[in-house]
């Protein structure tokens, strides 16, 4: 019998979905909820690194994944020249594997409608516009209340709420969400032929103009400027915004601009940034994703990251008879200091950037890359 017979997972993003898909298909009873109405998905686009898609293998998905998103496996670096100039094509390391492409984009509402999907295909039961209200701990059992009145018991509470985790409030644990100074302005639309893989424009006007295929015929483009409060643009204003400063980039650009013209389909975010310290737990409820690390999109590991934690999570319970401290310190050892990693490594590109310093942008990435190439 696993360590847990019955968990709650809140929160439905990539950590809480694939938790409750590797525990419901062991046979654990898992309630998976959502604050949100329904499958909902923040952003245009997201960039799957192959440890990402080892991950999703793992969970029964890839066959679904693969022909909804597009696969490649190079970096393009541009100059933001007039020509958009293409200075190198590097091969991408295949953390995932050699059977698998180095990195893959999608929409990311079709990655959470497939994950959705096969959670609810392994027995979890899924409620949307539903969060816990209150827990309250006991030595072999949670009590949780829901925001609609209603209560259960439970062996484990996953918080997989995300980077303003009501979990980790309710366990009155601090920590300090940063912003990295970094602010995003992202826009899906259709795919010019001239789009086969990420290519990264440095210099310029922003510090970061890129775009990645998620699909025959969609990507998601995106500029990295300094942060600023853009929320009193109105939508056309934004595009307006977005489209003045990719003109400054060439290339595959000129193909893109011709088709960036939705208001609605442009959003723009701040990068923001923490790391919970080990334990990433209290008593019998746990904290996960970006409810423990929060990590910003230079190297697009946040969402591997996430599935990682469901992975090893799982694992762990699926695996031991009694949740003691044997699991989590096995959780602590092969999570926090990985992770952390991650979004050290992610944080410090950022502030190379931020301080125009010619830092070793190869060698990080070439170290990250082989830290996430071995399995979690």
């Amino acid at each position: 019998m696993p360590a847990v017979t019955t968990v709650l997972v809140v929160g439905s993003g990539l950590a809480g979905t694939a938790t409750a898909i590797h525990l419901a298909n062991a046979g654990v009873a898992v309630d998976l909820v959502e604050a949100e109405p329904g499958v909902a998905a923040i952003g245009s686009g997201i960039t799957l690194q192959g440890n990402a898609l080892r991950e999703l293998r793992a969970l029964g998905v890839w066959e679904e994944v693969q022909p909804k998103g597009y696969g490649f496996d190079s970096l393009g670096l541009r100059a933001p020249d007039p020509a958009g100039t293409l200075l190198v094509e590097l091969p991408d390391a295949r953390t995932g594997g050699p059977d698998l492409p180095a990195a893959l984009g999608m929409p990311r509402p079709d990655l959470a409608r497939i994950l959705h999907d096969r959670a609810a295909a392994t027995g979890a039961k899924i409620r949307f516009g539903l969060t816990a209200a209150a827990l309250v701990q006991h030595s072999d059992h949670v009590d949780v209340t829901f925001s609609d009145g209603t209560a259960s018991r439970y062996d484990l509470v996953v918080g997989a709420d995300g980077i303003r985790s009501t979990i980790r409030r309710m366990l009155g644990i601090e920590l300090t969400t940063r912003a990295t100074c970094m602010g995003i302005w992202r826009a899906f639309g259709p795919r010019p032929a001239s789009v086969t893989r990420t290519d990264l424009f440095y210099g310029g006007p922003c510090y970061i103009a890129g775009y990645c295929p998620t699909g025959e015929n969609s990507l998601y483009a995106y500029v990295v400027e300094d942060a600023q409060d853009r929320s009193s643009l109105s939508p056309s204003e934004r595009l307006a915004v977005m489209r003045e400063l990719a003109s400054a980039y060439h290339g595959p650009w000129d193909d893109i601009l011709a088709t960036l013209d939705d208001p609605s389909r442009v959003n723009y975010t701040w990068f923001e940034t923490h790391v919970l310290p080990a334990p990433w737990h209290r008593g019998r409820v746990v904290l996960i994703g970006d409810a423990a690390h929060a990590c910003p999109p230079t190297l697009a590991q946040g969402g591997a990251q996430a599935l990682e934690d469901a992975t090893v999570l799982s694992e762990l319970l699926l695996g031991a008879d009694t949740l003691d401290d044997t699991v989590w310190n096995a959780f602590t050892e092969r999570r926090v200091a990985r992770a952390t990693a991650v979004v050290e490594a992610s944080n410090q590109l950022g502030q190379w950037l931020l301080d125009h310093e010619q830092g070793d942008v190869p060698g990080l990435m070439g170290r990250v890359a082989a830290l996430v190439a071995q399995p979690a």
